[in-house]
């Protein structure tokens, strides 16, 4: 993780915790953890099953219902 910000879209912060193989800032990993909790429980066991490069593919998914600010 040598890039040292969020990889969301025009967010600055600086990186927290890793979201797949990329890195998200503390607030989205917080908002990412939560619409993986209002998933399903399944959600839980199944992502953390998966490998990083599977893990891509639900923060892709995520990241498509993040309504850009400006």
């Amino acid at each position: 993780m040598a890039d040292t910000r969020c990889a969301i879209e025009g967010c600055s912060a600086r990186i927290y915790a890793p979201g797949g193989t990329s890195a998200l800032c503390k607030d989205h990993f917080l908002k990412f953890v939560v619409w993986r909790r209002r998933r399903g429980p399944a959600m839980f066991q199944k992502y953390a099953a998966m490998t990083m490069d599977e893990r891509d593919t639900i923060v892709a998914e995520w990241q498509k219902s993040l309504i850009v600010e400006k």
